[in-house]
């Protein structure tokens, strides 16, 4: 026992700064980024083209590809649930960042992450009317 850190005041300051992080970047991007939401829906009116909203926006540009690909955004969704019961994946011993019997689920989140923000800038700023692919400039 004289190995281990006591978790109370160091390992729940690392979550409470990420945490606050996380609602920081979060409410700063929704002030910068506001919702297209639109006046109540008007059949003889149709927005071209229609976007979700920015949180979104990237699992509609997945879909623009194919139908079938929604099934790539459950499969990630079902991977991040499953990630502790995952073989090979160990309990950490101790607080860390970027532990090293660890490495392979850290890429997956960065990877993860990195594919829908540039999902999410692909559907924001070059998609035209009826979806088409647009320069912004």
């Amino acid at each position: 026992m004289k190995n281990y850190v006591k978790s109370d005041p160091t390992f729940f300051r690392l979550i409470k700064g990420a945490m606050a992080a996380t609602i920081l970047a979060t409410v700063v991007f929704a002030a910068l980024f506001p919702a297209p939401l639109l006046e109540p829906a008007d059949v003889s009116r149709v927005p071209n083209p229609s976007r979700a909203a920015w949180f979104l926006i990237w699992m509609q540009e997945v879909v623009s590809y194919s139908k079938y690909a929604i099934y790539a955004v459950v499969f990630l969704g079902g991977l991040f649930c499953m990630l502790p019961w995952m073989p090979g994946v160990t309990s950490s011993k101790r607080a860390c960042w970027w532990p090293r019997d660890q490495r392979w689920v850290n890429w997956v989140t960065v990877l993860s992450f990195i594919v829908i923000v540039l999902l999410t800038v692909v559907a924001f700023y070059f998609r035209g009317e009826n979806w088409s692919f647009v320069l912004p400039f």
